[in-house]
């Protein structure tokens, strides 16, 4: 790591982009993009930047809490006495004691299990990272710092200065002071299976105590089995009974119900549904003011499905939506009337007396599959996702094959426009540098330009993270996922993969292979081939030296993370738009009861961010000690911040016991396919 660069190479630190004209200095910025933006005060600066912005809104937060109930504390209405969260006060700060005084077995009754898991995780992240603090703080740094000026050969690497911000690293470090890496990656990883392993008992134990808790066994769904691709000879509600026997035989007999082929009648209903709905928002707008009608009735132009009789043109709103809704009822009762009940579908349930029979069958099924039937512990009803429940096993591995495919084609392509983005929409003076036109405008309004490049980036990257679970979720919907819960995990899994490859693999690496590449051809005039430039260390040189000049840029990102957590604490967004409406619109019941109630957790978003953070921090310990005690910050103010958002805003909204603890510990050991199959304690 202390040898010079190599002859011929065009290493990181030497490389002036502002010299080079055209394609070269396009080449150049795309191999060290960052080394115009991060400086010295590039970190007191993002620390300043987030810290003090997590301040003021935190104290936003405490200010606007106490007014505006229905935003931060929606719970409190909805919640039944079991469920409802701990009383609190008016003051500004009183949110604080209930959030630091209540124990997990109390989370498990106010949040649920997921809640818990997923605040159990954050203070595992946290005191991982605090642990590992203490290691990158008291040897690592002083270890970098001491060998660095203790090193002669620096002035090789044509560096300007030899800041702290470089020596912290170990591009400077030679000798026996390498070994200190050695032994702290060791204990590092020591303490990462030690703080899983201890959580992975404690996640079991938690477990073990929802599976056993009244909520749980006095369930429907508890003791009822679900089978998925039974074949047509026995798709009956005998050849349910007859195919779970042959599984395993019980004392008690369940009562068996094959799916039955509703034709259109979900469809009908779903339209029917938003047909009421429709004419209750033209009905509010139009009666806002009984005492003062609108001398004209609203209209409305009907859809083309539906202009055979009506034609394009605008109609009587109200009673052609009435119309409607009375013909989708009429439409309702036929199709209800006219199911064949000889057409089964491949999925049907059974339901037992007994938890204990449930259980004993759907054990006993793990390795069996009569007639190549599929049986196991049925879902809650509201996690299931009906459509894909007839598909069959060609069908969803097709469809898996094609999801997989898409998100794939998806990463690639990213690549691109995630390099571009870091390259130029990060640092505007690097665009400004190839292109003539724009450096006019840019050197003549420097103050405009800054604002919009302290606004755009972010703004496009967070625009492209709120679309990316969008589309996973409907890629995963349409590679036939039975569950929801199943779909959010595998989200979370693609979404992680996703930004592992493009957000840390591709930034901090790319830079490293392309001047690799660079050198080799620089090279061949040397008659040298790929292999002789890896075996005389221009590989190793280059993709260090990468790594370690990338790092202040991922000190910075983590440094403003806290600002993300401390925006969703203020539920900013929620406010407006609920004021807004409520103010300016005429929202229906129905509307109001909606908006004013408590948004779901979105675990697999919030997982993913976690994991990668979590994946940064690990990758980057040794290459930039000070990633870590950032990150033990972040979690640190992270997990107060979702415990109250858990304990008074969020909800989960389908309970999955516990199910994404295996895509989390399997992700930290870096192992797949973690979340293929659930397997849930026997009664």
């Amino acid at each position: 790591m202390s040898s010079a660069p190599p002859s011929g190479s065009n290493g990181l630190g030497d490389q002036d982009c502002n010299s080079k004209e055209g394609a070269q200095q396009l080449l150049c910025l795309i191999a060290n993009p960052f080394s115009s933006q991060f400086k010295q005060n590039s970190v007191f600066s993002a620390l300043g930047y987030s810290l003090g912005s997590m301040i003021l809104i935190t104290i936003l937060f405490s200010f606007l809490r106490p007014h505006n109930s229905v935003v931060y504390a929606p719970k409190t209405k909805y919640a039944d006495a079991r469920h409802a969260p701990p009383r609190i006060g008016k003051g500004m700060f009183a949110w604080f004691m209930p959030v630091t005084t209540l124990k997990e077995f109390e989370l498990v009754e106010k949040v649920g299990l997921d809640g818990t898991i997923f605040l159990r995780f954050t203070r595992m992240c946290r005191n991982l990272f605090a642990s590992i603090t203490v290691i990158a703080v008291a040897v690592l740094i002083p270890a970098n710092v001491i060998s660095s000026h203790k090193n002669d050969e620096w002035k090789t690497f044509q560096v300007s200065e030899k800041s702290f911000w470089v020596t912290s690293t170990p591009q400077f470090v030679a000798g026996g002071a390498l070994w200190v890496h050695v032994v702290s990656a060791y204990v590092i990883n020591v303490l990462v299976a030690f703080f899983l392993w201890r959580n992975y008992v404690a996640v079991t134990r938690l477990r073990r105590q929802y599976f056993e808790s009244a909520e749980y066994l006095t369930s429907l769904h508890s003791r009822t089995l679900m089978f998925t691709d039974i074949p047509p000879s026995s798709r009956t509600d005998e050849g349910i009974l007859r195919l779970a026997d042959e599984v395993e035989h019980t004392t008690g007999l369940p009562r068996a119900a094959i799916a039955r082929n509703v034709k259109e009648l979900p469809d009908l209903i779903e339209e029917h549904q938003e047909a009421i709905q429709e004419l209750e928002a033209v009905l509010a707008k139009y009666l806002k003011n009984p005492n003062k009608l609108p001398l004209n009735r609203p209209t409305i132009r009907p859809s083309r499905k539906y202009r055979k009789n009506n034609g394009s043109q605008k109609v009587d709103a109200i009673d052609y939506l009435t119309e409607r809704v009375s013909e989708l009822e009429v439409e309702i009762k036929h199709v209800r009337d006219s199911i064949d009940k000889r057409n089964a579908m491949a999925f049907g349930f059974a339901s037992y007396e007994k938890i204990e029979d449930a259980h004993t069958v759907a054990y006993a099924a793990k390795h069996k599959h009569p007639q190549g039937t599929r049986i196991k512990i049925a879902p809650r009803p509201n996690d299931l996702i009906w459509k894909n429940l007839p598909l069959s096993k060609k069908e969803r591995s097709w469809k898996r094959f094609i999801n997989n495919f898409w998100i794939g084609i998806l990463t690639l392509i990213w690549i691109a426009p995630n390099a571009l983005i870091a390259i130029f929409l990060t640092d505007l003076s690097n665009l400004a540098n190839i292109w003539p036109g724009f450096q006019h405008t840019f050197h003549n309004h420097p103050t405009i330009w800054s604002i919009v490049q302290g606004i755009a980036s972010p703004t496009l990257t967070s625009l492209v993270y709120l679309i990316l679970p969008i589309i996973f979720r409907r890629l995963s919907i349409h590679a036939g996922d039975t569950t929801k819960t199943s779909r959010e995990r595998h989200v979370a899994t693609k979404l992680f993969a996703f930004f592992v490859f493009n957000n840390l693999v591709v930034f901090s690496a790319f830079s490293a292979i392309f001047v690799f590449v660079s050198t080799v051809i620089a090279n061949r005039q040397k008659h040298e081939g790929v292999w002789d430039s890896i075996k005389n260390g221009y590989f190793f040189f280059n993709m260090m030296t990468a790594l370690c000049e990338i790092t202040p840029y991922w000190l910075t990102w983590l440094l403003q993370r806290q600002l993300g957590a401390a925006a969703d604490l203020a539920q900013i967004f929620n406010l407006t738009w609920g004021w807004f409406m409520r103010t300016c619109m005429s929202p229906t019941p129905r509307q109001t009861i909606a908006w004013t109630a408590p948004p779901a957790m979105d675990y697999a978003v919030y997982y993913n961010y976690f994991l990668f953070y979590a994946t940064v921090a690990l990758c980057f310990v040794t290459l930039q000690p000070l990633v870590v005690p950032v990150t033990a910050f972040y979690f640190a103010m992270d997990y107060w911040l979702k415990k109250y958002l858990l304990l008074y805003v969020l909800i989960t909204k389908t309970e999955s016991g516990g199910q994404y603890w295996r895509i989390l510990f399997n992700r930290l050991c870096f192992r797949r396919h973690a979340c293929r199959r659930d397997h849930r304690p026997r009664h």
